[in-house]
């Protein structure tokens, strides 16, 4: 990994995604999304503030846990004057998505212990299937694993 001497205070695009492991593309997107700026030379180049490294080392975190990125931005603007997360930002926040998290798991868990059902099947068009009609939502109106749109039928011609 690159070392980024404590002299530079900015850090170009390629530096930034070497120090962080994440992509230049995925830092364009972090940016578009809000979640990390930078400011433009005068030949338009992006430079990133050396704050940005832990920004995007907590984007990246809260992504492997699974929280959307719209939630990390909500989470990073509660921060005074968009300052960079600290560790009791970290527990803070952390704490505030574990009942999110918890769900979740629930939810997979269900899932997972349904899903020896449709294997049974073989073909996915139980009357009830857990994975595509779950808690039977639609099982009042048709049957099967799809739900097609019933489509007009098309005007007989006569030749």
């Amino acid at each position: 990994m690159p070392q980024i001497p404590q002299s530079l205070h900015e850090l170009t695009v390629g530096q930034l995604a070497a120090r962080s492991g994440a992509a230049v593309s995925a830092l364009h997107f972090y940016e578009t999304k809000g979640l990390i700026t930078s400011r433009r030379t005068s030949g338009n180049q992006r430079r990133y503030g050396r704050d940005a490294l832990r920004r995007v080392a907590f984007v990246r975190a809260a992504q492997r846990v699974g929280i959307p990125l719209a939630t990390i931005r909500e989470a990073l603007a509660e921060l005074p004057e968009e300052r960079t997360p600290t560790r009791e930002d970290w527990a803070r926040l952390s704490g505030a998505w574990r009942t999110e998290l918890d769900e979740r798991i629930k939810q997979l868990s269900r899932l997972r212990d349904r899903l020896t059902d449709c294997i049974g099947c073989g073909c996915l068009s139980l009357k009830t299937c857990v994975l595509s009609n779950p808690d039977d939502i639609s099982g009042e109106r048709m049957a099967g694993s799809r739900l097609m749109p019933e489509r007009p039928a098309a005007p007989e011609t006569r030749d």
